[in-house]
């Protein structure tokens, strides 16, 4: 029995489909169907029902997978782990973020790692869509929030902080604010995801937490689109450290709070690095995560 046909078995249980499967794999699906093909016929069982519209495993094809699924891994992780051991990190590194944080932060850091690895070819998917990293053959996810929970693997990479801008002409124009809950009687530049756009949350030094209604008509659903709009003139906006620090540097915007600590819905929340397997690490995706704590 050829490794090679378990192993285009797995990945079509995974992705859940033939052409997912040949797509992760860089073959035409008719050799995907072949392999299939051929180990029914060796294991003298079917390990699929087909349709038109729908591919379901069989009742003695899921329970084959779950007997041999680990096996394969197995097998893929000794085979990655010695090649990593002979050789420096290389093949496609595919890495998704959302758009402004690629943008801003990722884009600019390429080339330096880019020249570190030279064998390394990278893809960088940005959305602002959360993607299946499975699914989507992702190798290393950036995402922020809560820690991520289910089969993924999450390490912590930075925290994140937030900030109420506003540029010197709109405070010019409109005068400063004394404390957070003058917001309230502002038009603010909103971010339309439930528990941003109706209130900010806010500590004070004490360690006190207070929520403050807010309220605008402009609603923004970008983050670099939203730091313009600040920069504009167009109210206070609450952004992340890493979308407005090189505006504060520059006095581009003004931080109306810095003696309160702010939030959208949540504090603590952290940007964590995502990748699909536990029970190993490729020396590529490990190697990108170390870049990115030492750069960021």
């Amino acid at each position: 029995m050829q490794i090679t046909a378990l192993q285009t078995f797995v990945d079509v249980m995974k992705l859940g489909s033939f052409a997912n499967a040949a797509r992760y794999r860089d073959v035409d699906p008719s050799s995907v169907s072949r392999a299939i093909a051929g180990l029914e016929e060796e294991l003298g069982f079917r390990l699929f029902q087909r349709s038109r519209r729908k591919l379901a495993p069989t009742e003695a094809g899921q329970s084959y997978f779950e007997q041999i699924r680990n096996l394969i891994e197995d097998l893929d992780h000794a085979r990655q782990k010695a090649q990593d051991l002979a050789t420096e990190p290389q093949g496609l590194l595919r890495i998704t973020a959302c758009t402004s944080l690629g943008q801003r932060v990722i884009a600019p850091l390429l080339k330096k790692f880019m020249d570190r690895y030279p064998a390394l070819s990278l893809e960088l998917v940005l959305t602002d869509s959360q993607v299946d990293l499975v699914a989507d053959q992702i190798d290393l996810g950036i995402r922020f929030g809560p820690e991520p929970d289910g089969e993924m693997c999450a390490t912590k990479l930075v925290p994140r902080k937030f900030q109420i801008c506003a540029s010197p002409s709109y405070i010019q124009r409109n005068g400063g604010l004394l404390h957070p809950r003058d917001l309230s009687e502002r038009e603010c530049v909103l971010f339309p995801l439930p528990g941003y756009r109706t209130h900010w949350l806010f500590r004070d030094a004490a360690g006190e937490a207070f929520e403050v209604p807010v309220n605008g008509r402009l609603l923004v659903s970008h983050g670099l689109t939203m730091t313009q709009c600040a920069l504009a003139g167009l109210g206070p906006t609450l952004l992340p450290d890493w979308l407005c620090k090189p505006e504060l540097e520059a006095g581009d915007l003004v931080d109306l709070f810095p003696d309160f600590e702010c939030a959208a819905n949540q504090f603590g929340t952290v940007a964590w690095m995502v990748h699909p397997s536990r029970r190993y690490v490729p020396h590529k995706v490990e190697a990108f995560m170390q870049f990115l704590r030492e750069e960021i």
